[in-house]
């Protein structure tokens, strides 16, 4: 093994000497005009000796990006050991970069596109269906031929950042290093920036803004201000690059008008929470936040000149924001062409588009005070009561000889109309909860500091809140559920002298809830549905914000010649305020409605169990064996409805989480850290997860009906 081992080290080091070497042989100087064009491959080929090196450092069949990132950090550490290696590659990069046309990779690559989602989307389907021809001045068909496996990009994203910047560091030596090497594209870069600044610049004509309101549009100019900007900089650079004795203007003014946009956008982003927001507004916001920080990274770079007093930390700044363009645009460029990545990155946007209006909804599902706990309490077992009944409604149909379709429609009419109901109640069902407070949490997470013990803390807090909740929502559920299903069944039973479940229905009841079974599937396919009606109340809080439908529905003559003008606005706002609710809660019953039906026509195990049904079934089951069920099938039950209701709450807490996540681009780098916190306050107060402790605030958002 140890022989192995060795042999496979030599090996790896003759290959690494291999790719180095490439580096040694002459390269042709570019233009002494400055212009691009091709060399000549008969002759030189400065991308052929970035291929071998890639080719080293790409992890081969089996291995991880682990193997890759090993490869690469032992690259990095000859280049730095080796000042003439260092040199060798940086005349060749120098050489590449001053041989092509760079406008397009710094204004475009690791931006996204303003053809729109689907026209790019075409664009890929159609280049799958008919390749398109390669332009030999571009850097990007460079760079196509260095990273020319489609999966480049995974093990390029595992390279952590502070390695990449080590190679730039010996790549860019000092300033007038640095400066060699940017001096051959220093004017395409600023013809980049200027591109991208007056891209930003138009930002504000764009009619999908014109929505936000007062607030938004007093600022809107600033996008104009900073093309101007722009300008201004690419001037004054010109005129000192003509005139070295000129006055140099650097790019702080340009970096000021950056840092005013990001505001802006952040004025629309919180705008857009309350007035709604489009597909295209996402995208815009996103795109034009990808423009900024190229902007960005341009200034910095082109405002680089030897002899400044601070060109220490300017190079170190430079350096980081280019290592971080070059990482952004090669992986960039490297999934251009997959379908795959363009359907997630919009599939991320559109979980944008609704995930803030969900985290909104999920503030009103955590108690932060005795009176919103106990409140918590009274509004889930005021649900327990309709599910009860609920719950009997379905047994009653599924007596009936009817046709699947019959079925599908109307359980989903029972459970749909029921939620309805216990939302307009104001009254909670308990796994609808962690949808919404997932989204909390990520908003928290995107805003918070994930290594500040202060941030942790609270976000152990706002864990504890959630978690002594989601404890009251469940058994004010479960509590006032089971019971009332005994006393339905027993009163009813009472009246008309005839048992209403029969002992055939109790054992199927019972058996439903086997652990063992198909009980835990079918919870996590509730769960599953759980975390979807979060997703569709939030897309139609959105949709009814952003399309103003109280103002719209309003203006309906009908309903104002009926119930006349002031009652029609009271509709239409209540339906602004609370289409999501009706909508998510609705769609959210067909779902379970129909589950069941569609795995008996497709010929597969599908159904569902919720938490709040199963201990309402449990309860009529109860009734059907006269109450002489013996203990330990009681017992085996009482686990099956806990178990069911973990798998619910766990599935759809975990999905809306991932979602949210994605959604921000947010990366949670404080597991560990936050655990060990979580186990800390849980030895030493472990009431706080399951009642409100007396010292807490009395802040908070009341809970809201589910």
């Amino acid at each position: 093994m140890a022989g192995a081992a060795a042999t496979s080290t030599e090996a790896s080091g003759v290959a690494l000497e291999r790719a180095l070497d490439a580096f040694a042989g002459p390269v042709a100087e570019p233009p002494p005009d400055g212009s691009t064009g091709v060399v000549d491959d008969r002759i030189t080929d400065p991308v052929a000796p970035f291929v071998a090196l890639f080719d080293y450092i790409r992890p081969r069949r089996g291995e991880t990006p682990a193997d890759a990132q090993a490869r690469y950090e032992a690259v990095v550490a000859r280049l730095e050991s080796e000042p003439v290696r260092a040199e060798q590659v940086r005349r060749h990069l120098a050489t590449l970069l001053g041989t092509r046309r760079l406008v397009a990779f710094f204004a475009d690559s690791g931006i996204l596109p303003a053809t729109g989602f689907f026209t790019e989307l075409g664009r890929i389907v159609a280049g799958r269906l008919l390749p398109e021809l390669p332009d030999e001045r571009e850097l990007s068909h460079a760079v196509g031929r260095v990273f020319h496996h489609r999966a480049d990009w995974r093990w390029m994203e595992a390279i952590p950042p502070e390695l990449t910047l080590r190679l730039w560091q010996v790549l860019g030596g000092d300033v007038a290093t640095l400066l060699q090497l940017i001096e051959p594209v220093r004017d395409q870069m600023l013809e980049a920036l200027l591109v991208v600044a007056y891209r930003v610049g138009g930002l504000d004509v764009e009619a999908e803004f014109g929505r936000l309101g007062a607030e938004y549009a007093g600022y809107a100019v600033r996008f104009r201000s900073l093309a101007s900007a722009a300008q201004h900089f690419a001037d004054g650079y010109r005129a000192h690059v003509a005139d070295p004795g000129a006055a140099f203007e650097d790019e702080a003014e340009l970096l000021v008008m950056v840092d005013q946009c990001e505001e802006v956008l952040q004025r629309a982003r919180r705008a857009s929470l309350r007035s709604g927001t489009s597909l295209r507004m996402t995208y815009l916001l996103r795109r034009t936040g990808q423009s900024l920080q190229r902007i960005a990274t341009l200034a910095r770079l082109l405002g680089l000149r030897a002899g400044d007093d601070s060109a220490r930390e300017r190079r170190r700044a430079a350096l980081e924001g280019w290592s971080a363009l070059v990482g952004q645009s090669l992986r960039a460029e490297n999934r251009r062409h997959s379908v795959r990545q363009h359907v997630s990155e919009g599939v991320s946007m559109l979980a944008l588009r609704v995930t803030d209006n969900a985290a909104r909804t999920g503030e009103h599902y955590i108690a932060g005070s005795r009176g919103e706990y106990f409140g918590m309490w009274r509004s889930a077992m005021g649900a327990g009561l309709l599910i009860a009944a609920m719950a009997l409604i379905k047994i009653f149909t599924s007596a009936a000889s009817l046709p699947l379709a019959a079925y599908a429609f109307l359980y989903s009419l029972i459970y749909g109309i029921g939620f309805v109901i216990i939302y307009m109640l104001h009254m909670t069902v308990a796994t609808k909860q962690p949808a919404m407070t997932a989204q909390t949490i990520a908003g928290y997470l995107g805003e918070a500091r994930q290594t500040r013990a202060a941030d942790l803390e609270r976000l152990v807090d706002l864990i504890a809140a959630v978690a002594r909740t989601q404890f009251a929502a469940i058994l004010g559920n479960v509590a006032v559920a089971l019971p009332t299903a005994v006393a339905f069944a027993w009163g009813l039973s009472a009246m008309t002298g005839a048992p209403v479940i029969d002992r055939a229905k109790a054992e199927h009841l019972l058996h439903d809830l086997d652990p063992l079974g198909w009980a835990l599937p079918h919870a996590a396919v509730a769960g599953v549905f759980l975390f979807l009606s979060g997703v569709i109340s939030g897309y139609f809080d959105n949709k009814a914000s952003f399309a103003r439908l109280g103002a719209r529905v309003a203006r309906l003559r009908w309903l104002a010649g009926t119930v006349g003008d002031e009652r029609a606005a009271r509709i239409g706002d209540y339906l602004e305020r609370h289409l999501g609710g009706l909508a998510g809660n609705f769609l959210f019953g067909c779902m379970l409605g129909s589950a069941g039906t569609v795995g008996i026509i497709l010929g597969l195990p599908i159904d569902i169990r919720h938490i709040a049904f199963s201990s309402a079934n449990l309860g009529y089951a109860l009734v059907g064996y006269g109450f002489a069920l013996p203990w330990q099938s009681l017992a085996w039950a009482g686990l099956g409805v806990t178990l069911i209701g973990l798998v619910n709450l766990s599935v759809s807490f975990a999905l809306a989480l991932w979602m949210a996540l994605k959604a921000r681009g947010i990366a949670f780098t404080g597991k560990r850290a936050l655990l060990g916190r979580l186990r800390s306050r849980f030895v030493q107060a472990p009431a706080g997860f399951f009642v409100v402790p007396r010292a807490e605030p009395s802040e908070g958002a009341a809970p809201a009906g589910d």
